[in-house]
């Protein structure tokens, strides 16, 4: 009898620190938006979902995919989920409308965002000027697809207004809108980008997937992918965030250790495209651009504010009342790579 409760009494103690520690959250039920899932853009995001990091910390998360990350943006504004799995420079242009969100583990090192024409309907294509009156395909208006192409356009004296902007989500929507010469231009990502480049029905003008051409084009190191939040979801909730983040660092160091064999038996069968080699391709094209280890770099939130400034005349008015400080934090990574050093 006394052995049986010393057995008893054991199993209860092993099994209290990840009891403590679930109750330790201020909210363990998290939903997050996010908008084109299946892209690689978003991978540590889905890496932590379906190897149960997020469980590990304690964490019960819903992750609610949209079309492109401008929606996930309006569904945190909206209040129907926590955070917002999408593009840091979202976070200047809250900050500026009086809505604070803040960056709090990074994604992407660098957009991953490619621009190409339509070799079908833009056979004679020679520079980004020749955009002038056609169709761009994005994933959605307003989303980090939508402000790339902006940029490379106002490097060719192009404003937004001159093209039309086409909502073409980031799937087989994407591709097919292409192939059937509905759009004359593309701004989209992995495994998109690489699905339609090896079939033909690309020619890429621009590729932030490669790091040093997304420095050259931006001026600096350009924060990307990333998890934000309203600053008082921040400020309610720093277990949860911290939790969040613990997450997210261990499946960015899964990422970078990762061969192609690897993600392919992680990630869901749709997120294939009905090509296997196709994603492997993709996913070694893209694996450079993803973080590390989580952190934003020093430079990272000015070259972001400068190159919206550069596409909008609002944002370049009000440049000088941005408080970039308030926009993203380490804090909560620094703790994770303490956790997790190898991952």
């Amino acid at each position: 009898m006394q052995r049986r409760h010393l057995i008893a009494g054991g199993l209860a103690a092993a099994a209290l620190p990840s009891f403590t520690f679930a109750q330790n959250l201020e909210k363990q039920k998290v939903t997050i938006a996010v908008g084109g899932k299946n892209l690689f853009y978003y991978l540590p995001l889905t890496i932590a979902e379906q190897l149960g990091y997020f469980k590990d910390e304690g964490l019960d998360v819903t992750i609610v995919d949209f079309a492109g990350g401008s929606r996930a943006l309006q569904a945190v504004v909206g209040g129907s989920a926590d955070v917002v799995s999408g593009a840091f420079e979202h976070t200047i242009a809250m900050q500026l409308k009086g809505q604070p969100m803040r960056a709090f583990v990074l994604q992407g090192a660098a957009p991953q965002i490619v621009l190409g024409v339509n070799p079908k309907t833009m056979p004679d294509f020679k520079s980004v000027a020749d955009l002038k009156g056609k169709k761009i395909g994005v994933t959605a208006p307003g989303s980090s697809t939508n402000i790339v192409a902006n940029f490379v356009l106002a490097k060719a004296g192009l404003k937004p207004t001159d093209v039309s902007f086409v909502g073409v989500g980031a799937g087989n929507g994407a591709v097919a809108a292409m192939r059937s010469g509905q759009i004359d231009a593309i701004s989209n990502l992995d495994p998109v980008i690489t699905l339609l480049a090896r079939s033909g029905d690309l020619k890429i003008v621009s590729d932030t997937r490669k790091m040093d051409e997304a420095e050259k084009v931006f001026g600096g190191p350009m924060p990307a992918g990333c998890l934000y939040a309203p600053q008082g979801f921040l400020d309610k909730n720093p277990n949860t965030a911290q939790a969040l983040v613990n997450a997210m660092v261990r499946a960015d160091k899964w990422i970078h250790q990762a061969g192609g064999g690897d993600v392919i038996k992680v990630v869901p069968e749709s997120y294939l495209l009905g090509d296997r080699a196709i994603y492997i391709d993709g996913f070694l094209a893209a694996k450079q651009a993803t973080s590390a280890d989580g952190s934003f770099p020093a430079r990272g939130p000015q070259t972001a504010l400068n190159a919206l400034a550069s596409i909008d005349p609002k944002i370049a008015a009000a440049k000088g009342k941005v408080d970039l400080s308030a926009i993203y934090t380490n804090d909560f990574v620094k703790k994770a790579n303490l956790k997790y050093p190898k991952g």
